[in-house]
């Protein structure tokens, strides 16, 4: 796949020496606001998953796609601007040598502690009362970095899932740590592209490369159901042999 260069960023290759130049920039944060105490002892759960995601090598690129391990991660959020909107839910499920584990999923509504638009309701089915329910920000935000560290996120289209972790990281520990990501639109427009297809805007999302590959109907805008459907789709994907035979490399955004 010779084409792949255009759709992925050449900072693949710097992942690891960012992560740990972000780690040592988070040490500094947390030394700097809390002189006078241990940073072992300060906040040990609100910041254990950032520490986990920041201390934990990255797979190594050269690792075969078939082999590496991936978190399929789906955010339903407020709105599409992450600097105003807010993280409204967040679903993940591991994926592993072919197969999805179920049995390790995670599925949070966030307490966004605002009124919420009657239009956005519609599409997420997340209601005020559900999410004054939910848990806060930076208690899902660390249990989320807990469940990626070590491993990359699959997503459906990168720029959200990026933009609104990263966001969030700012928001609460004052760094915006890079995140590699396998993105099922890139992937599909860049095989559909090769074998041929003129590929629309419409042709691209979930739910229509799901039926390309002849996957059922799913349950959409639901976090934990679109994680798991873009994990299902990667895998059907994955069955093709001009992607089985790429190593992280060639794709990680």
């Amino acid at each position: 796949m010779r084409l792949l260069s255009k759709w992925f960023s050449p900072k693949k290759y710097q992942y690891e020496s960012q992560r740990i130049a972000t780690k040592n920039q988070f040490q500094m944060v947390l030394e700097d606001s809390k002189p006078h105490h241990d940073i072992i002892d300060f906040e040990p759960d609100l910041y254990a998953g950032i520490r986990a995601f920041l201390s934990t090598p990255l797979p190594d690129l050269s690792t075969s796609l078939g082999t590496v391990p991936i978190v399929s991660v789906d955010f339903e959020t407020t709105g599409l601007h992450p600097q105003r909107d807010k993280l409204l839910s967040v679903g993940c499920v591991d994926v592993m040598r072919k197969q999805i584990f179920l049995a390790k999923h995670y599925h949070q509504i966030i307490d966004v502690e605002q009124q919420l638009d009657n239009d956005n309701v519609c599409v997420h089915q997340i209601t005020e009362q559900e999410s004054q329910a939910g848990k806060s920000l930076d208690v899902v935000v660390n249990e989320l970095l807990l469940a990626i560290a070590g491993k990359v996120m699959l997503v459906h289209f990168n720029k959200i899932e990026r933009a609104f972790l990263t966001q969030a990281c700012w928001e609460l520990y004052g760094i915006k740590p890079q995140f590699p990501m396998i993105d099922t639109l890139l992937l599909a427009n860049e095989s559909l592209r090769k074998k041929g297809f003129i590929i629309e805007p419409r042709d691209l999302t979930l739910s229509n490369l799901r039926q390309r590959y002849y996957l059922p109907n799913h349950n959409a805008h639901n976090a934990l159901g679109d994680a798991v459907a873009t994990a299902e789709l990667y895998l059907a994907m994955m069955s093709e042999r001009d992607l089985a035979s790429l190593t992280l490399k060639d794709v990680v955004v």
